[in-house]
Formats: structure tokens, C-alpha cells, sequence
């Protein structure tokens, strides 16, 4: 292993959990530390069980990366306890992790900074689930407000499937969103240590970019170069990394938009840990910058500060 490479110390890969997104999570994790591995770092995996072992199975790394993906992993659980053990992390910190999770709360953040996000209101079961549809236009998403992989999200036209878009939402969360529908194409932009990398154009067949057509689907068709003029390419990546500074969010992550008919860009949601398969985002607009796996890796391990308390040669026990 090369000097660099060797300043990390063992490196815990951090995946499974026990969230909905854990099957996604444990592919994701595998790639990475596949990655890891042949990239030359001392790498092991480790599938996270949130129980009263949870401090053991962490003990022994000198530094983690973080691959856990929904709740546990990108609320700020996993981080806290990670900093209680003073072991550095790839990755947001606990507070922007545990907002970047929340979607209502992130919105309501990108608009306290005059930042574009389509309008939404949060709805519980005692909520006038019509008379929030009616004033969002009779064009929403219904999101769990915590979840990721576009798990529990509907497109809903009419009253009807309003309701049954509520009841499949509200098994995996109590706080549901329904947000007006933009209607245009849909776009990301990875973050990577303060860097926009090129944007990707996301074209799918389903009515929207659902978790189908995210994982499962090979007709789905991810543009890059995206199709976008240069301005406003420039525009999206500048925005993409406002955005994803104004929560708080560092090291590396995902922001996704629509574009309307007027060309106007509308902030969807930041991904702090986004996926790492080989149908995910982020390791697609790495290559399109010319960064295979292993050079994605270990640039978000560049990410982590170490300092005097954390660094792998301060802590007793540690190689």
C-alpha cells in the first residue's frame, strides 16, 4: 500500500443496516469495498447491526466509510456514534445528514435561502388530504418524508389514488409530503469534495424516475453529456452546489432537479449517501469525468479530516 493509501489505517465499509434501503446498501457496499481493496487500502466490510453491539463491531477500524443508505445510516445515527468513538468518517456530519434525510425539512431550508424547490406540504392522516391536492394544482408527488430510493413514492392525477398514494406512503413513514408536480425532465449532480461533477439527464418509460427504474430496469437511459446548453449546465451545477452547501452537507453526495417548461431548474431532494451500484448515479458521472471506482473511492477517503484525536497513528492499539 502507497503512503497515501496507508494514512487511513484499517477502513471500515459500512453497509446493510436494517432500513428499506438495506438490499440496495448491501450492493452498494460491495462495490465500494471491492473498489477499496483493489485500489490498495486496508479495507474490510462490515454489515452494520443496529443493536447493543453496535460499539463492538465498529471497534478496531481507524476510519469508516459510510454506505449505509436510509435510516441509521444518512439520518446522523450512525455519524454520532461514530464520533462518540472518534473515528473519522467519509461523508456530511450528524446535523446535515439528519436534515439532508428529512425532505420537508431540507425544502423548507432551500427556501428560507431562496432556493428553488417546488411547492409541498407535509400531511398526516387528520389532514384535508383533497384540499391540499386541489391547492397543489391536482398534479403531486406523495413522498415518505425519510426515505430514499424513491421508496413509497406515487405520481397522483386524480382524488381517487390521492388516498391510495397516502396509505402506501404511510407504511414507511408517519410524515408524508405532497409536492406539485413539475412536469419536464429530471436531472442530477453528484458533489464531489466541493466539485460538481457532469450532470446526468435521467430518461426513463415509467411515469417517473421510481425505484424500478432506478435499480431493476435496463431501458432506463442516463444522458451524459446531458443535453443541456453550456449555460445552463453551469447554472445546475452552480445551483446543485449552493444547494447542497446550504444544508450543511461536505465530502461527496447527489443533488436532484426537474427542469419545467421555462427551462426553470426546481430542487427536489440532496442524497448524502447516495448509491454505489452499478446502476447508480454517482460512480456514472465519476467516469464521465474520468474516474474509474477505485479513483471515486479513494477520492471520497480524501474527503475525511483527520486530526490530532482521530488520525490512525494517535490511537492506541491501531497499525
Amino acid at each position: 500500500m502507497n503512503k497515501q493509501l496507508n494514512q487511513y489505517g484499517k477502513v471500515g465499509v459500512l453497509f446493510g443496516g436494517d432500513s428499506a434501503e438495506r438490499t440496495i446498501s448491501l450492493r452498494s457496499g460491495n462495490e465500494v469495498l471491492k473498489a477499496l481493496v483493489n485500489a490498495g487500502v486496508n479495507a474490510i466490510g462490515i454489515d452494520v447491526t443496529f443493536d447493543e453491539t453496535l460499539f463492538t463491531q465498529l471497534a478496531g477500524i481507524d476510519a469508516a466509510f459510510v454506505v449505509l443508505h436510509g435510516r441509521g445510516g444518512e439520518d446522523g445515527v450512525i455519524q454520532s456514534v461514530l464520533e462518540v468513538m472518534k473515528i473519522p468518517y467519509t461523508g456530511s456530519g450528524v446535523l446535515a445528514s439528519a436534515l439532508g434525510m428529512d425532505k420537508s425539512r431540507t425544502k423548507r431550508l432551500w427556501l428560507g435561502s431562496n432556493l428553488p424547490t417546488p411547492d409541498f406540504v407535509e400531511v398526516s392522516e387528520e389532514s384535508d388530504l383533497a384540499g391540499v391536492f386541489e391547492r397543489l394544482g391536482g398534479n403531486i408527488m406523495v413522498k415518505p418524508a425519510h426515505e430514499g430510493s424513491s421508496i413509497g413514492m406515487s405520481h397522483v392525477t386524480t382524488e381517487e389514488n390521492l388516498y391510495q398514494a397516502f396509505a402506501k406512503a404511510k407504511v414507511h413513514d408517519d410524515a408524508i409530503l405532497l409536492e406539485r408536480w413539475i412536469e419536464g425532465p429530471e436531472f442530477t449532480c453528484a458533489i464531489l469534495n466541493g466539485a460538481a461533477l457532469p450532470i446526468i439527464q435521467l430518461v426513463t418509460q415509467n411515469d417517473f424516475y421510481d425505484f424500478e427504474a432506478k435499480y431493476e430496469s435496463n431501458n432506463t437511459e442516463y444522458l451524459c453529456p446531458c443535453g443541456l446548453s453550456e449555460d445552463q449546465e453551469a447554472e445546475f451545477k452552480a445551483l446543485a452546489q449552493t444547494a447542497f452547501a446550504a444544508v450543511g452537507c461536505k465530502g461527496w453526495g447527489r443533488v436532484d432537479a426537474m427542469m419545467d417548461k421555462d427551462g426553470k431548474f426546481w430542487l427536489l431532494e440532496v442524497n448524502t449517501v447516495p448509491g454505489m451500484t452499478d446502476h447508480s448515479l454517482v460512480p456514472m458521472a465519476a467516469k464521465a469525468a474520468e474516474l474509474d471506482m477505485q479513483k471515486l473511492v479513494v477520492s471520497i477517503l480524501n474527503g475525511i479530516v483527520f486530526d490530532s484525536t482521530t488520525a490512525p497513528d494517535s490511537r492506541s492499539g491501531h497499525a
